[in-house]
């Protein structure tokens, strides 16, 4: 493929100082483009900088179209575009969305659960900068496990994360959360055995990965990718979790315990230490990188440039009714 010039279009602002998956893998994605050779151009929020391409200000309050350079071959946004655009598009949703609308024609998703759901096979496994973690160590005494993500979302299911950890006697330390939480609902934590840490990032975080003993992830809904799944393997760390969108098919036997079963989960918690950390490592090394996650959307690039569709049809959310909590046999 002849190099192209690719407009990237976020709506936040790059790089992201703490924790942010969508926008890590948007830089990510930009980088890798940028050392193949292809010309880049970050369409995105308010005081974005980058020191390897062109950086312009995205105007949401502006069609989208004329926010398009000339020169550009193909746009690739990780915002929806509900307006006709003058370059061929391509559109990654990273998240679940609310039913009633259709999404453009070349929609990709972020697992083939994710896909399934709005009736598409096209998918992109988000990946990750690998050199940017660091190397993981697996020579320290790994003294707790931890939770990563949003922890004031109910679907991420803090609360099962304490009583499971709880439940097997091991400290917890909560990565993206506060004890006391008054953004859904007030919520106080008084067990010491669980340590929020607040937004983390960079080093500190990779530190605190590579401490745990594993990552509990206990979602009530269907997760469309979970970069804290990928990034916690990579330190070592296997997953305890639920059976809910992309974790079977990421989170193998090798790698994991899934159940809805809290009584099931700390029975896995409590032979934690019998998983294989380096072979969860490898694994996220030989699939989930930023450069595999670039090679396969070159694929989806040079489709959408010779016109054809990605979908047959628009995708759209097929099962409207799904409950807002998934089960939890607590």
């Amino acid at each position: 493929m002849k190099p192209l010039h690719i407009l990237i279009v976020c709506n936040s602002r790059l790089p992201v100082s703490k924790y942010g998956g969508t926008q890590r893998v948007v830089w990510s994605l930009g980088k890798e483009l940028a050392g193949m050779g292809h010309r880049i151009t970050f369409l995105a929020g308010e005081g974005t900088t980058c020191n390897f391409t062109t950086v312009k200000i995205l105007n949401t309050g502006i069609p989208l179209a004329g926010q398009i350079p000339e020169e550009v071959d193909l746009v690739h946004s990780f915002i929806p575009v509900w307006e006709e655009v003058p370059k061929p598009l391509m559109f990654t949703i990273e998240g679940n969305s609310r039913p009633g609308r259709d999404f453009h024609i070349n929609t990709c998703f972020v697992s083939r659960n994710h896909a399934s759901r709005y009736g598409s096979k096209v998918y992109v496994y988000n990946g990750m900068d690998l050199e940017e973690l660091g190397k993981p160590r697996f020579d320290i005494d790994r003294s707790y496990v931890h939770f990563l993500g949003k922890a004031a979302w109910n679907v991420k299911n803090v609360k099962g994360c304490i009583r499971i950890a709880r439940g097997a006697g091991i400290p917890l330390r909560v990565l993206g959360g506060s004890r006391i939480n008054l953004k859904m609902g007030a919520r106080i934590t008084l067990d010491r055995n669980v340590r929020f840490e607040g937004m983390v990032g960079g080093s500190y975080k990779n530190q605190l990965i590579n401490g745990s003993k594993a990552l509990l992830f206990p979602v009530l809904w269907n997760e469309p990718f979970g970069i804290a799944l990928t990034e916690s393997l990579y330190f070592g760390c296997p997953v305890i979790g639920t059976p809910y969108g992309s974790l079977p098919e990421l989170i193998t036997p090798e790698f994991g315990f899934l159940s809805s079963s809290q009584s099931e989960l700390i029975n896995a918690l409590e032979h934690v230490d019998s998983y294989d950390r380096r072979k969860c490592h490898e694994h996220v090394c030989d699939n989930f990188s930023s450069r595999k996650m670039t090679g396969d959307y070159l694929k989806l690039y040079e489709r959408v440039l010779n016109g054809e569709p990605l979908n047959p049809k628009p995708p759209a959310l097929i099962d409207s009714q799904a409950p807002k909590l998934l089960p939890w046999n607590s």
